[in-house]
């Protein structure tokens, strides 16, 4: 069955050996229109699935970064307090640093291999289009 199979209403039987090649002509660049559209609709589809992804894997990186700066925030003055009581206060907040620095890094690593995974080509109309083009060379098989 042939892709533009999909696109064709019901028609009544006619002989095709009945039928001007104006009529053909005319079927035939209808169902390419037909299929032109489908293939830029599975395209949309595609596309706005992948920003979806995209849009997450930058909240995440995005929720990452706020998170740690709050976490940074406190739990690093509440840390640097405490080490200040055996140690100097400096080496106690490089101390600190140093950890949140190794938390974040742990966080963008995340965030870079989640956005990886977000392909910007729509891969199922690329494979349709060259179903099409196959079926096109060779509309018999």
């Amino acid at each position: 069955m042939s892709p533009l199979s999909r696109a064709r209403s019901a028609e009544p039987a006619v002989e095709d050996r009945e039928r001007s090649t104006g009529e053909l002509l005319s079927e035939v660049t209808s169902d390419l229109q037909v299929l032109f559209r489908q293939e830029v609709e599975l395209a949309k589809a595609e596309i706005k699935e992948e920003g979806a992804k995209a849009g997450k894997a930058a909240g995440m990186l995005g929720g990452a970064g706020f998170a740690g700066y709050m976490v940074l925030l406190f739990l690093s003055l509440a840390a640097v307090f405490a080490l200040a009581s055996v140690m100097d206060q400096g080496w106690a907040a490089l101390i600190v640093a140093a950890l949140w620095g190794i938390a974040g890094a742990v966080l963008y690593q995340r965030g870079r291999a989640k956005m990886r995974t977000v392909s910007p080509k729509p891969e199922q109309t690329v494979q349709t289009l060259k179903e099409d083009a196959e079926w096109a060379r060779h509309p018999t098989t």
